[in-house]
């Protein structure tokens, strides 16, 4: 069993802080919390892995995403091939892509581990198809996630209301989130139904001596000083983000605002906190304060992107960034964000085109030099200060390599260069593809000297990029005049049908253009995608614009015709083959989590050069070079001295160290006993009888009570939202189905359609909303639609109204429209009541006190509804027509219901009635009706 010390389980935990952390979950349950980087997957894996050699186990694995699944399932082979379990059967996956009810039915009776995703294992906990009773236990990834609204939570609390006995494991690395709020590490012990918190920070006596006990990995700090333009534009954007900052102080005197400064301001969530506190009130909030709201994210995005583009296509990312924040002709300059008007952003635009050139482009008519840039144009082409680092980093590792041959250890010698994303990593392979491609064009101005050669061989980089920015110039100006005349058409009410239809592609005259190779090409594109996801502006500009600079790249193929793609490895191939030997690759990988520590077992470096910090990777390197004594690795520690890189590597790392401090805190003085009991209301009789009390019997009959508690059908779509878990909280019993109907079943006669705001919106336009307004009148006597808006919001339509609006206006115009059309839809269904709710707890709240004293539904029939006509004529016959004829044939004077059941049956459409004879209405309808309805149809409306 599980939990025997004495099992013979082979496990590869090396480090000592490892082995702690896996006996203490052997023994109790409990939340681990580790610092990032000391290899969270692989005490997990381990974990797994020792239930999974026992057999006979049925182990859940939530939380985990698509790449944690892969690294799992792989290692868990492993663990299975190298400790020859014959019981492990490695992990099971149970998705959407995957598996009817029955087969997932049949692993669950064969038991396993399982990584199921979490709207699949909350309909199989509550429809009976997984009996919480058959788990073995739990493991919860991403502990961080599991609030109160949350699905996993939802699961957690189920299996702990049905199953006492089985374990409960939780995990994480993000200590961060366990600090907000009121006592945050008491509640989210209560979320996950646990007693005991484990905090392994990187300062923990054990941590410390794992990790520095032994022979450390060999570090050097390479700070890396900004040329004096980038410590300009640094400057002057650090300067707009403090005006706006204050900007917003001024403007939101109210609000809590001791986290708005310049430090907190440099870290991606900022502009997430500042809009989290503005949203209870973002109805009242100025044109102006969104706009500034909006602009914190752009100008933290043009600090980022600083330090890591090339300075041709920083220049190229300010230009679309002028393009999408300028109003279009004949608007207001209030419009425009206030950033841009301060000297500050000017400094900004100036000094980041001197980086590239000086002097003015001109027409396409202007002298063009050999090399294609205009006479006109000093190229000045200022490059990346690492670049010049990073060149002389390889050359002295391909000189020890040179002296030093063969290693002493079980390294393999690869240069492993890790950056912060994608498009650094291409931004690297073209400089590294094209180091000496300038040199070996012959042209006389390569020098023997190394570092001439690198200066020649990014001149030439360069140079290719400026020449494919000019081309680029040319169509963006007449695409911008363009787009803003096609805008301002739009915005004029004057655009057809068809031009709305063509809004996010950009015009049919723009002209393909050629940027150089493929890896320069994709690299300069990013800029593009980062407009798209930060700059907020008028009409449908943004989109056009991101249409415009996706277009605009290349294919490898028309790279390859322009002979502009580096000189191909490949191009040889006929005369010789041979493969490449690991000490001679240099491998360029962006950060990506946990899934690092995969490369670096796999690579086995000699050598490390993080391009840009990041502290979770040097510890990966501290664990890896702990756990492999006969691994030698040397890290070359790269960042930009005085500057944001600087500045957010040495926050993130305070953050974290102070998020585990008031977490230690926490825990000491932290009082919490959980009763499980108290929690499982649901099986508590005493709770049962008062809840289920039926006082509708009068007349002083006697009281009756049923045992069976509150029920709520939902459909299985709905628990994408937290609504089913607050109602399970409540102790309703929720009942997963397919329902064709509503969304909400409450009673036999009730039943609700719920609509977030968005949703909301969307299906007024498309008419969805109305054709299911139609269904529920058709089918239930009580019909409701719920329009709920997010916690924490503001409870008004007017934040809303506004999503695509360019003017006040226009906005205004939008939310008039919003309003006119909820009204035509009472007007067409008379008997749809509405509920409007300020959050899901609210919701929660109102279908407690409609279910009151109330029939309990049945899921059988809420099924059938929609499907199948029903045994009651009445309801065949509204199934089977439109709603729109009958609600007008109803008001025809002589028509009853008996009459009605008649007409719907034996006449086609309301034409064919009002053509019909006197005498054949009579053979159907009888005379007296008959003749009440033909002279209803015949009467002249010019008779007085």
């Amino acid at each position: 069993m599980p939990g025997d010390e004495r099992s013979p389980v082979k496990l590869s935990l090396p480090l000592e802080f490892q082995a702690d952390v896996f006996r203490e979950l052997q023994q109790e349950d409990a939340l681990i919390l580790l610092a990032r980087g000391l290899g969270l997957l692989r005490i997990v894996t381990n974990l797994l892995h020792y239930y999974d050699a026992a057999g006979n186990n049925l182990i859940l694995l939530v939380g985990a995403d698509e790449r944690e699944n892969g690294w799992i399932g792989e290692s868990l082979a492993e663990h299975a091939a190298i400790s020859n379990s014959p019981k492990a059967r490695g992990l099971s996956l149970v998705n959407t892509d995957m598996m009817s009810v029955g087969t997932r039915e049949k692993m669950y009776s064969q038991g396993g581990i399982f990584s199921i995703t979490s709207r699949i294992l909350i309909v199989d906990l509550l429809s009976g198809l997984l009996d919480p009773e058959t788990v073995t236990g739990m493991v919860v990834l991403h502990a961080e996630r599991i609030v109160a609204t949350a699905l996993e939570a939802f699961i957690i609390r189920i299996y702990r209301q049905k199953n006492k006995d089985g374990f409960l494991k939780a995990f994480s690395d993000n200590p961060e989130p366990f600090t907000t709020g009121f006592s945050p590490l008491a509640t989210m012990m209560r979320n996950l139904f646990l007693r005991k918190p484990s905090l392994y920070p990187r300062f923990h006596v054990t941590v410390t001596k794992s990790l520095e006990g032994r022979r450390k990995a060999e570090v050097i700090e390479l700070e890396v000083p900004m040329t004096g333009p980038m410590k300009e534009i640094q400057q002057a954007v650090m300067e707009c983000v403090e005006v706006s900052i204050g900007e917003l102080k001024k403007a939101n005197t109210g609000l809590e605002m001791d986290d708005w400064n310049l430090d907190s301001a440099l870290h991606k969530n900022f502009d997430t906190i500042v809009r989290r506190q503005l949203d209870p009130v973002w109805h009242r909030t100025s044109f102006r304060t969104r706009q500034i709201v909006r602009d914190l994210s752009l100008l933290r995005s043009i600090l980022h992107s600083l330090l890591t583009y090339d300075s041709v296509s920083f220049n190229k990312y300010l230009d679309t960034v002028l393009a999408a924040s300028s109003p279009p002709p004949g608007s207001t300059r209030w419009n425009q964000s206030p950033w841009l008007f301060l000297d500050a952003a000017h400094i900004i635009f100036n000094t980041a085109k001197r980086r590239v050139y000086t002097g003015k482009i001109s027409g396409a008519e202007g002298a063009k030099s050999a090399d294609g840039v205009p006479d006109s144009l000093h190229a000045v082409l200022e490059e990346q200060p690492k670049w010049a680092l990073l060149a002389e980093i390889l050359d002295e590792i391909e000189r020890d390599s040179y002296f030093n041959p063969t290693f002493q250890d079980d390294s393999n010698g690869t240069v492993l260069v890790m950056c912060g994303d994608e498009g650094t990593c291409r931004q690297l392979r073209e400089f590294l593809q094209t180091m000496y491609a300038h040199s070996d064009r012959g042209n006389g101005e390569a020098e023997e000297d190394g570092d001439n050669e690198y200066k020649a061989s990014a001149s030439f980089m360069m140079r290719r990029k400026l020449r494919n920015y000019l081309a680029w110039k040319r169509d963006f100006s007449k695409v911008s005049a363009s787009l803003f005349s096609e805008n301002q058409k739009s915005i004029n009410g004057s655009s057809d049908f068809r031009a709305q239809a063509n809004k996010g592609r950009a015009p049919p005259n723009k002209r393909r253009r050629i940027r150089g190779g493929a890896a320069g090409a994709a690299g300069a594109a990013a800029p593009s995608r980062t407009v798209s996801g930060s700059v907020h502006v008028a009409g449908d500009k943004e989109a056009h614009i991101a249409s415009l600079m996706e277009d605009l790249q290349p294919t490898e193929a028309e790279g390859h015709q322009k002979g502009e793609i580096a000189a191909d490895p490949l191009d040889d191939m006929d005369d010789f083959y041979e493969l490449y030997e690991m000490k001679d690759l240099v491998v360029i990988h962006p950060y990506d989590g946990d899934m690092d520590e995969h490369i670096l077992e796999e690579a086995r470096p000699r050598y490390v050069i993080m391009y840009e910090p990041d502290a979770a990777f040097i510890r990966r390197v501290e664990v890896y070079r702990s756990s492999h004594s006969d691994r030698n690795i040397r890290v070359y520690f790269m960042y930009y001295g005085g500057s944001v890189e600087e500045q957010r590597y040495l926050s993130a790392v305070r953050r974290e160290k102070d998020a585990f401090t008031r977490l230690i805190r926490e825990r000491g003085s932290m009082a919490i006993t959980l009763n499980h009991a108290a929690h499982d209301a649901a099986t508590n009789p005493e709770s049962n009888f008062l809840r289920t009390v039926n006082t509708r019997i009068a007349g002083g009959g006697r009281l009756a009570a049923t045992a069976a508690p509150p029920r709520v059908v939902i459909d299985v779509r709905e628990f994408r939202s937290s609504l089913p878990s607050l109602l399970h909280a409540r102790n309703m019993v929720v009942v997963p189905c397919m329902l064709t109907v509503g969304d909400y079943v409450l009673t036999p006669t009730l039943a609700i359609e719920r609509k977030s705001i968005r949703d909301l919106i969307s299906s007024l336009n498309n008419g969805r909303l109305y054709a299911q307004a139609e269904t529920l009148t058709q089918h239930y006597h009580d019909p409701m639609l719920l329009i709920e808006f997010d916690a924490g919001k503001s409870f008004t339509l007017e934040p809303f109204a506004d999503l695509s609006a360019s003017t006040a206006g226009a906005s205004a115009l939008r939310d008039s429209d919003l309003q006119s059309k909820l009204v035509v839809l009472t007007l067409a269904f008379p008997r749809l009541r509405i509920i409007w709710s300020s959050s899901p707890f609210q919701t929660a709240e109102i279908f407690e006190e409609l279910k009151r004293a109330q029939d309990e539904p049945d899921p059988i029939r809420a099924v059938q509804i929609g499907l199948q006509a029903g045994e009651d004529p009445e309801d065949m016959n509204r199934s089977a027509f439109s709603q729109v004829p009958q609600d007008m044939l109803r008001s025809v004077p002589g028509v009853s219901s008996a009459v009605f059941n008649k007409l719907i049956l034996e006449v086609g459409s309301i034409e064919q009635l009002a053509n019909m004879g006197e005498e054949d209405l009579g053979e159907l309808v009888g005379k007296e009706a008959a003749r009440q309805i033909y002279r209803f149809f015949n009467r002249s409306v010019y008779e007085d």
